[in-house]
């Protein structure tokens, strides 16, 4: 393939057929989850109330490579491999002497990176014999994904939706119910947890930990339902492995690599999927930073503490150890984007604290600019959450620049805008604003974390 070629595109039957599990790679073992119950170490039986076994022993596998399923890659076919492009203009503009790559998962059907775990759940949810299942989503594009993917595989999709975003996002509300999934907003009267919030606060925005907790009670107590999480996760985090599996493939055809690799982290999947394959080769000993980039609106992994807590707002989800801002953090409104979780993926958040992974934390206004030049040199209309990671390959390019250093930064365009346009419509009319979460506020929130150990 010709050097210049903007699109870097992997031949089908080039796709990779198994995901890569970081497990066995890092420094140290994972600490164990507990139970919220019982406060001992959680066992396979208690999430087995939740999880098929299929995705509980990819939870807890050993192995360095898992198998993808014949079924599950026929689905991917649909979309995969994913283009890896040169971001030849945007280099022009910024006058950079650095390359610029991003791999695009918002040629998804779906619009993002989340199908690639939406799938396989689905899958092995089926191969169980589960037809109904319940999950959370905040920005949306985890429930549209699922709701796709459940469509699929003939299963009933309840999705609890953070109720700022299911006002500031309806077409992402619609794009669920099209594909046959029940939306509500989270938190909802359908629920025990939600109906003691609203009694709280008939206003309450609501926040991940609140719609995780409401999905996870409908789960918990209907023997016909099952739970799935978009991010987080061991499993989740593996099956995104393709995305940096294929970009490991894509620049090695036009015989490059890496300086960087950034990502945006809300929950850790879209980071983990493209920087885990290159953070093995660091753990081999390449030379190579991975980053990365969460709103300073929600800044677990540059101001959480590494700790265990619960994973929901009620306290029913496994207690992991992990970068949190404590379970009962609320994400400001006027936060735009997505990334609102209060915790990290337990992967992403030990390897953040054995030093193989970077964080930094970013402003929204400025990844809202990063995106507008992004969209008019590139021509595509990023998704809020993915602005994060152009705003810090932005800053890289211009770090290159003023160094006089030739680099090569790689960053993951986790999915397009075109159902976000609402806050490109905030910022452009000037009524966003920057939100740095204060530190008081966080002390507060970690306060009630479990005592573990």
């Amino acid at each position: 393939m010709p050097k210049e070629s903007y699109k870097i595109l992997l031949p089908e039957k080039e796709m990779p057929r198994q995901w890569y599990n970081i497990i066995p790679d890092l420094p140290r073992p994972l600490s164990p989850p507990y139970s919220p119950q019982t406060g001992q170490p959680v066992t396979p039986q208690e999430l087995a109330v939740l999880f098929p076994m299929g995705l509980l022993e990819q939870e807890m596998s050993e192995a360095r490579y898992i198998d993808i399923p014949e079924e599950v890659l026929e689905i991917y076919h649909l979309w995969r491999p994913s283009p890896l492009i040169r971001a030849r203009r945007l280099e022009q503009k910024l006058g950079t002497p650095a390359k610029i790559y991003f791999k695009y998962e918002g040629v998804s059907p779906a619009g993002s990176h989340k199908l690639n775990t939406a799938v396989p759940q689905a899958y092995y949810n089926m191969k169980e014999g589960i037809r109904k299942i319940s999950t959370e989503t905040g920005a949306g594009q985890w429930g549209s994904a699922l709701a796709l993917a459940c469509d699929m595989f003939g299963i009933d999709l309840q999705v609890f939706m953070v109720r700022v975003s299911y006002d500031q996002k309806p077409y992402r509300k619609f794009m669920m119910q099209t594909w046959g999934a029940k939306v509500d907003p989270s938190p909802s009267p359908l629920t025990n947890v939600g109906r003691g919030l609203l009694a709280q606060n008939p206003d309450n925005p609501g926040s991940l930990g609140i719609a995780i907790s409401e999905a996870v009670e409908v789960a918990a107590m209907n023997a016909d339902t099952h739970y799935a999480l978009g991010s987080v996760l061991n499993h989740v985090c593996l099956h995104q492995t393709i995305i940096g599996l294929e970009t490991k493939k894509q620049l090695a055809m036009v015989d490059d690599y890496p300086d960087v690799v950034i990502a945006c982290a809300g929950g850790g999947s879209n980071f983990a999927g493209l920087g885990f394959p290159f953070v093995q080769d660091k753990i081999n000993g390449k030379k190579v930073r991975v980053v990365a980039v969460e709103p300073a609106a929600c800044p677990s992994l540059t101001k959480g503490k590494f700790i265990y807590d619960f994973g929901d707002e009620a306290k029913m989800a496994p207690i992991v150890e992990m970068y949190t801002l404590g379970h009962g953090f609320i994400p400001p409104t006027i936060h735009a984007g997505g990334l609102r979780y209060h915790g990290m993926s337990p992967l992403v958040s030990l390897a953040k604290h054995e030093n193989l992974v970077e964080a930094v934390a970013v402003p929204q206004t400025g990844c809202f600019e990063a995106a507008i030049l992004f969209s008019r040199t590139e021509g595509i209309i990023p998704a809020p959450e993915s602005s994060h990671a152009i705003r810090v390959a932005i800053d890289e390019a211009i770090r290159a620049k003023e160094e006089g250093k030739a680099k090569t930064i790689v960053f993951n365009l986790s999915g397009h805008g075109h159902f976000d346009l609402a806050s490109y419509d905030m910022f452009l009319s000037g009524k966003l604003e920057d939100y740095e979460y204060p530190k008081e506020l966080i002390d507060q929130a970690l306060k009630d974390v479990p005592r573990i150990g």
